[in-house]
């Protein structure tokens, strides 16, 4: 018996939302798992069969998730990077976006073709020899090697998406503030940045996810206990014959919880940054 059009079409999107759900559950159950581990007591944690609803709402795991380390003095710490280097990023690849978008100069695809081949360079290449730069220059220990880079050049992935943007906008705004007087970073600043809105919030959230989740950074250059990160405050949960599964837990949840709520705020723009800047241009 031959299906109608209606039924198949039934069928195909009853496959089409059972993948869906299976797919999101199976996307959710790590966050679920660490949410009820952050609840329990050690002894349980890895019990067989697993209490997925543990009997004993552990909360004291939070308590200790903020005072067994300098919980807000690390929180503070990576706010401050944070911040800089997102900032940094976003108004630096911008500038030189716009440069590859609307200039015309010797070497210009050259150039561009150079900048996208360093996304295909691991960072372990230039990790021992930028260490030893900033090791020179009394560096280590401070700050500085987590934010200044960021103010020479911006990120190759985040050039190429707002170079695409700004490619995908009308020369004829350009011609007429030049006609009307106005600058070339004018333009840029006044027109540009409010019209690319989408692309810019997209960027800076791959850049606050970046910088929010850093390890590997703040490992190499911090080594005052003062100036850790909350990633390297996680890492003490971890201690040479134990871990402390709940209290680590519940401070990845603390740390999770702005990274959630700023991509669901912003999820909007973010959709929308990724669809212009990867049709366009």
């Amino acid at each position: 018996m031959s299906l109608t059009i209606p039924q198949r079409k039934r069928i195909q999107n009853t496959f089409v939302y059972t993948f869906l759900i299976a797919t999101s559950i199976a996307t959710i159950l790590p966050l679920f798992w660490m949410i009820s581990t952050s609840l329990k007591s050690g002894d349980v944690v890895f019990q067989i069969p697993p209490q997925w609803f543990p009997e004993t709402l552990q909360w004291e795991n939070y308590k200790r998730a903020v005072t067994d380390i300098p919980f807000f003095l690390y929180l503070k710490n990576t706010v401050v990077i944070t911040g800089f280097r997102m900032f940094a990023e976003v108004f630096v690849s911008a500038f030189v976006a716009y440069g590859f978008a609307r200039f015309n100069f010797p070497g210009k695809n050259i150039w561009f073709f150079i900048l996208l081949s360093t996304i295909m360079l691991p960072g372990e290449i230039t990790m021992i020899p930028v260490f030893i730069m900033f090791s020179k220059i009394g560096w280590i220990d401070t700050f500085y090697p987590l934010i200044v880079p960021a103010f020479f050049g911006g990120q190759a992935v985040f050039i190429f998406l707002l170079r695409q943007f700004f490619a995908s906008i009308p020369k004829e705004l350009e011609e007429s503030a030049l006609i009307d007087g106005a600058s070339r970073f004018q333009i840029f600043y006044r027109i540009f940045l409010p019209l690319s809105k989408p692309a810019l919030i997209t960027i800076a959230l791959f850049s606050f996810q970046g910088s929010w989740n850093d390890l590997l950074g703040p490992l190499m250059y911090l080594n005052s206990s003062d100036k850790f990160t909350l990633q390297l405050g996680l890492a003490m949960f971890n201690g040479m014959t134990k871990v402390e599964w709940g209290p680590l837990m519940a401070a990845s949840l603390l740390v999770l919880i702005p990274t959630i709520a700023i991509f669901f705020s912003l999820q909007k723009y973010f959709v929308e940054g990724i669809t212009v800047t990867g049709i366009k241009g």
